[in-house]
């Protein structure tokens, strides 16, 4: 698939709706359309949950909000595991653990060049979920190989599945917990997880992309992983990853996408801004780029847009985050129209 850039729009997917059809309606207004995950909906849409699903020894306690794996259960539950996943429909997500995909998958989508589905990567997951002596079952090395596994029949269950109705899917990996590794305190060092990361990737089907919020080493992510798209925090994290030009340059040059997450979608910080203003903050990060030898059309062909980051805590519930969609688009538009960029 040629993944076309020029200020394309996409999101999270992540949404604090709790009704199905405003929070499809609202997905379906970016360039590039994602099924929602409704944690306010329903604890089984956390992100952590979903991925969950038919993984042996893992307990879901929906009282206590919490997910767990009981390492005995795990070792039991493998063999009727290993059994059942001969039939890979084990790999896809239930109407319990997903209310909104069935619905994406019945939408008329053919008036969109891409779409996307979206899942917990393996890093984030292995350092979230604890075994009974309270260990992230990442440092388990029987289970850390499973694992990782694991979540790519998920991933690849679901681009089959977005596939079945759509040329041109892809399914991208949250990876909120990533910068966990580059801590001084972390028992799962970069190395490895790089070495583990690639190999997951290499096993993904469809074009590789990562999401996260955070700030980590950012040439982790740029630069010897066959990863296709980036999607990062551009509003609170872009100087700091403009500073690694040497890697995007080359993650540029190798034809990958960047998608700059540049809209807040805190109540407070969005309705400080403007459309104007954001546009231009994104802007000097790009300048920075272009000042390291990057050529801003370059940039602008291989750019896609984003909100900042998911939102659940606002008070008035979705509200901002639409908001931060009509400002996203106005955005792209307002790009758009300034660069001339047309396909």
């Amino acid at each position: 698939m040629l993944l076309k850039g020029n200020c394309r729009t996409t999101a999270m997917g992540i949404l604090p709706h709790d009704n199905i059809k405003a929070a499809l309606d609202l997905a379906l207004t970016v360039d590039i359309p994602f099924w929602p995950q409704l944690p306010h909906y329903s604890y089984y849409e956390d992100m952590y949950v979903q991925v969950s699903e038919h993984f042996p020894g893992v307990v879901i306690d929906t009282g206590q909000k919490k997910i767990s794996l009981k390492t005995d259960l795990f070792y039991e539950e493998l063999i009727d595991y290993s059994i059942k996943s001969e039939n890979e429909e084990i790999y896809k997500l239930s109407k319990q653990f997903s209310s909104s995909l069935d619905a994406f998958l019945a939408c008329d989508l053919s008036r969109y060049e891409v779409i996307r589905g979206q899942s917990i990567g393996p890093i984030s997951y292995g350092h979230k979920i604890v075994d009974e002596n309270l260990k992230p079952i990442i440092y388990d090395d029987d289970i850390r190989e499973f694992m990782y596994e694991f979540i790519v029949q998920k991933l690849n269950m679901q681009y089959r599945q977005l596939k079945e109705v759509h040329p041109n899917p892809f399914v991208w990996v949250d990876e909120p917990g990533l910068e966990i590794i580059f801590g001084s305190f972390s028992g799962y060092s970069s190395d490895r997880a790089k070495r583990d990361f690639g190999d997951f990737l290499n096993r993904v089907e469809g074009p590789r992309g990562v999401h996260l919020c955070g700030n980590p080493d950012w040439s982790f992510l740029l630069s010897g992983l066959n990863l296709n798209i980036l999607s990062l925090d551009a509003y609170g994290c872009g100087q700091i990853f403009s500073r690694y030009s040497e890697e995007v340059k080359a993650f540029l040059d190798a034809g990958n996408i960047i998608c700059w997450g540049i809209v807040p979608t805190l109540t407070e910080e969005l309705n400080s801004e403007t459309v104007e203003a954001l546009a231009v903050k994104l802007e000097e990060v790009w300048g920075n780029l272009a000042s390291r030898g990057i050529g801003i059309k370059q940039i602008l062909k291989q750019a896609w847009l984003a909100p900042a980051r998911c939102c659940l805590i606002n008070p008035d519930g979705h509200l901002t985050v639409e908001k931060s969609y009509q400002t996203l688009t106005k955005i792209s538009l307002l790009l758009r129209d300034k660069y001339d960029l047309s396909d």
